[in-house]
């Protein structure tokens, strides 16, 4: 190739690059128009699309290739949302355009238009049955890693606070200027050493009694005890209450937190005698009237059951072992010093730590068929946030690694794990990636590995314990409040 040929060809890339721009921020307005006017949020394969930079969202297309072997042309994706903002009979809805691009692109040598074919797959949207729902309010108990996680997604999907309005945030007083402590619980909040720099506006009252976060009004209430609390004070009513302190585990325990102006309750930890829940896989015991308590389980066991499911529902599952390699966590020690349990008393940031994990037993409490077929252990290790699941099992009938991987593949494509399961073909892929994920799990999938007889794989599975696990606790919020939109994944 000659001077002049190369040089013709440098002009076009970046002409190319330009207009991809172009097509990016009218995407990105297209996207804001149709969140804040009508309620209809618009993902790119699970990624939120709202308040990302254009040259993020044309990166985010090269993701594509995970589902149909090649980049996504963010043209399509602009045409795509163009005839979404076009459909006036559309009802609050959360779509994922990557996923309609893909399956146009597979499907696009059949007859109609793209304009046909858009309006067939969401036309279940347009019946405007679906979205009759109240909003619900919600209330934080415990503000900490977890708490702070949940009020960043809840505030991020406020929209136009047609689902969850975050109305009160739970803490126990650390100071005695309630002012001071407001203004540096909130600082947690804004500022992450791990999840960067939250983005909106944080006032709080010269009382320390009220914040104002994005136009969200939230009520700051102090208190030791849950039953030192009157919600129905403060203007809430019918509340889900979001305990994040992880010290009441049962039901009787938990019981305490039903006070006037809440009416259901979710535990962000693992619950000795309530419904386990892992979003995804047994949501619909959220859906019975007579419970009002409901776990969201452990991080782990949302990385790991959509996982098992899947292979179970292909191959079937005789047994299998799930090793963790778990980022360390408040429990453990900063540097060397006493600890009740076993290990956990040396510094965390400079050792890894062999301990145990309730999580393999917990999934037969989401999975009640798979009891004693799993072990479980984990091992704490020097990073602050983002695990790996190691789930080694052994099939009930022998398989090839193309098939389980197609299986897992599909899964995060279609059906009711879209959400919960990310699949990466990236063999650069490292813990730091997975910072942020909005998914249970990402599925690693090069590093997949299967005995020469077909019956022993094992399966590696990223996951952000903190970020990762606040979306499915929301999730399972809007299950438990019945105020789930219609979804498009």
């Amino acid at each position: 190739m000659n001077a002049s040929s190369l040089h013709e060809q440098a002009d076009w890339q970046l002409h190319d690059w330009r207009e991809k721009e172009k097509s990016a921020l009218e995407l990105s307005k297209l996207v804001g128009d149709l969140r804040f006017d009508r309620s209809i949020e618009l993902l790119l394969f699970r990624k939120d699309l709202y308040d990302s930079r254009p040259t993020q969202i044309i990166a985010d297309h090269l993701f594509a290739k995970n589902y149909i072997d090649k980049p996504l042309d963010i043209r399509l994706s602009l045409e795509i949302t163009r005839i979404i903002s076009a459909m006036k009979d559309l009802g609050p809805s959360r779509i994922d355009i990557g996923k309609l691009a893909s399956e146009w692109e597979i499907q696009q040598n059949a007859s109609g238009s793209l304009e046909q074919f858009i309006h067939g797959r969401l036309h279940e949207a347009t019946q405007g049955v679906l979205n009759a729902f109240q909003p619900r309010h919600v209330v934080l108990y415990g503000f900490g890693r977890i708490g702070r996680l949940v009020a960043r997604r809840l505030i991020s999907q406020t929209g136009r606070g047609e689902q969850l309005l975050l109305k009160a945030i739970v803490v126990r007083a650390g100071m005695k200027d309630p002012h001071e402590e407001v203004l540096k619980r909130l600082a947690l909040l804004e500022t992450d050493s791990i999840h960067g720099n939250f983005p909106g506006a944080i006032e709080v009252s010269e009382d320390g009694k009220e914040a104002i976060i994005n136009g969200n009004r939230i009520q700051i209430i102090f208190a030791s005890h849950p039953s030192e609390i009157d919600y129905t004070n403060y203007g809430i009513q019918d509340a889900l209450l979001i305990d994040n302190t992880g010290l009441y585990d049962t039901r009787e325990k938990l019981s305490v937190h039903l006070r006037p102006g809440i009416s259901e309750i979710i535990l962000t930890a693992p619950g000795k005698d309530i419904p386990n829940i892992v979003v995804g896989v047994n949501q619909y015991l959220a859906d019975t009237s007579d419970e009002n308590t409901f776990c969201a389980a452990s991080c782990t066991t949302n990385a790991i059951v959509p996982v098992i499911k899947v292979i179970d529902d292909a191959f079937g599952l005789e047994k299998g072992h799930i090793e963790t390699v778990h980022a360390y966590t408040s429990d453990q020690n900063l540097l060397d010093n006493f600890h009740r349990k076993p290990r956990r008393g040396r510094g965390a940031p400079i050792n890894m730590v062999i301990t145990s994990t309730g999580a393999a037993s917990a999934v037969a409490k989401v999975l009640p068929h798979l009891k004693g077929k799993l072990t479980g252990n984990a091992v704490r290790v020097p990073v602050p946030d983002v695990s790996l699941a190691i789930l080694n099992i052994t099939l009930a009938r022998p398989a090839e690694k193309d098939e389980i991987l197609g299986k897992l593949r599909d899964a995060s494509l279609h059906g009711d794990l879209v959400e919960q399961l990310q699949y990466s073909t990236n063999n650069e892929y490292v813990s730091s990636n997975a910072v942020g994920t909005t998914c249970a799990c990402v599925v690693d999938a090069p590093s997949t590995i299967l005995s020469s007889d077909g019956k022993t794989v094992t399966i590696y599975a990223w996951y952000d314990n903190e970020f990762g696990y606040a979306c499915q606790v929301i999730r399972l919020a809007k299950y438990v409040a019945k105020v789930r939109r219609f979804t498009y994944y």
